[in-house]
């Protein structure tokens, strides 16, 4: 009941935020609902849920609660027990695990596909999930090394020369993948496996040439690829190595080339063995505004879209009119006064 009800019976109010219709009463080993049936029978759900996951060893947050209601409430057909009660990986203390359906989703596809894209907006968990499931092959030696690649372009700024050795110039367009293995390993361990090879964090320009067999290959922020680069990298697939590509179609930094990861969609997506995992604003496990901040971009763009395409077909029709009006209109012949003849 302890961890049912949270410190300070944090998660309690959070039950009751989520059902404001429904008075909840604990008293020792008891919780009591009151309220209008469909919302006690709702609330009830809820309440079994969670409980479900604190008999399976699920440490409860607030977003737990949160989560859960929202899974229950679009009845998907999965329950919340059995999206965050998988654990993809236990390190120092912290649980990482799938939090949406489009999550769990997303890492089953990843055991059960040669090569996955993992395509959504920020905050989606595409590159950490990604990550989690790269180190938990490494741990099970499904493969013999991991490697960690993203296009080093700048996000809309021009950072000029860098100073230092090569390391030091590519280490700033690295950081996220360096941040995110140290959260998930001992950060005393990454750099011997670095050492030995048994990690690799690259720049993509990297991967030409080579054959990456045994390994898992993790490619961030593909949106920046040029469709060469894109290509460049899926061919260099050997044997036992499996494949994820991260990215958001909306958030391209490329100057003027078309993004390899939208026209990969198109090229791809009726291949066997490769899996498209498309995650959306409901799948943010970030604050919650980050959703609402995603949502209210993809509002906009349509927004924008919508306008450009009216305009276009304004253009259009306008053209047509005057080249009809051009066919119609009298030539000098016609508009000459005729003369008798003498």
């Amino acid at each position: 009941m302890v961890q049912l009800l949270g410190p300070q019976d944090r998660l309690l109010r959070m039950l009751e935020k989520e059902h404001p219709a429904v008075d909840v009463l604990v008293r020792g080993n008891e919780v009591t609902l009151t309220g209008e049936p469909d919302a006690v029978r709702s609330a009830h759900k809820l309440v079994d849920e969670l409980i479900e996951l604190t008999r399976s060893g699920h440490a409860l947050a607030p977003s737990d609660v949160s989560q859960s209601a929202r899974m229950l409430e679009r009845s998907e057909g999965l329950r919340p027990s059995e999206v965050l009660g998988e654990a993809i990986l236990s390190t120092r203390g912290r649980v990482i695990r799938p939090k949406t359906p489009g999550q769990k989703e997303y890492v089953d596809a990843i055991d059960e596909n040669t090569i996955v894209f993992g395509i959504g907006p920020a905050g989606t968990g595409k590159t950490y999930l990604a990550m989690a499931k790269a180190v938990q092959a490494l741990q099970r030696k499904e493969v013999e090394r991991i490697i960690l690649t993203r296009p080093a372009v700048e996000a809309g700024e021009r950072l000029g020369f860098l100073p230092g050795t090569l390391t030091d110039k590519i280490d700033p367009y690295l950081r996220p993948l360096y941040d995110a293995l140290n959260e998930m390993m001992d950060p005393e361990i990454v750099p011997r496996l670095m050492a030995s090879g048994t990690i690799e964090v690259a720049p993509l320009a990297y991967m030409r040439g080579r054959t990456l067999n045994s390994s898992f290959v993790v490619l961030d922020e593909a949106q920046n690829t040029t469709p060469e680069q894109m290509k460049m990298f899926l061919t260099r697939l050997g044997f036992g190595t499996r494949m994820v590509v991260t990215g958001d179609i909306t958030q391209v930094d490329l100057p003027t080339a078309a993004s390899g990861l939208r026209i990969v969609t198109r090229v791809l997506k009726d291949i066997d063995d490769i899996h498209f995992s498309l995650l959306t604003s409901d799948d943010v496990v970030r604050h919650s505004l980050v959703g609402r901040i995603v949502d209210a971009y993809t509002e906009y763009d349509e927004q924008r879209t919508a306008a450009r395409t009216e305009r276009e077909q304004a253009a259009e029709f306008a053209n047509r009119a005057e080249r009809r009006s051009g066919m119609q209109r009298p030539g000098p012949r016609d508009r000459m006064p005729k003369r008798g003849l003498k």
